[in-house]
């Protein structure tokens, strides 16, 4: 019986050890909604590694498709667009919008009230 445990123990720190993303923090957020109130262990460990994986995705998807001005390098502006051209990712492009400089949007802004006043 102590094999057993000592065993599944061994699993255990394995199965952490293949993961980088901690896991307080995938639990906290996790807790974080109201509808939960308990979470196993497996499913706070796949969550976080399925986590893990959906962000290496969106990396490599990124770096990938990056503009080649910088050799190795990811920026937001990457991650952006990325978010906005790509089916896949399409739903966070709330999370990550490209970029404007603050004189861009208020003349665009500006615009969209001269439209409002046509009608």
């Amino acid at each position: 019986m102590s094999q057993t445990n000592s065993g599944k123990h061994s699993q255990a720190s394995e199965a952490k050890k293949a993961i980088s993303l901690p896991i307080s923090r995938v639990r906290l957020i996790m807790k974080s909604s109201p509808d939960v109130s308990s979470i196993n262990q497996d499913a706070l460990f796949l969550t976080t590694k399925a986590t893990e994986l959906f962000v290496q995705h969106l990396a490599l998807t990124s770096f990938n498709n990056r503009s080649q001005t910088e050799a190795n390098t990811l920026n937001y502006s990457d991650l952006a667009k990325t978010a906005e051209e790509s089916d896949t990712f399409h739903f966070l492009t709330d999370i990550l919008p490209k970029k404007i400089l603050a004189q861009d949007y208020l003349k665009s802004l500006e615009q969209m009230q001269d439209e409002d006043s046509d009608f």
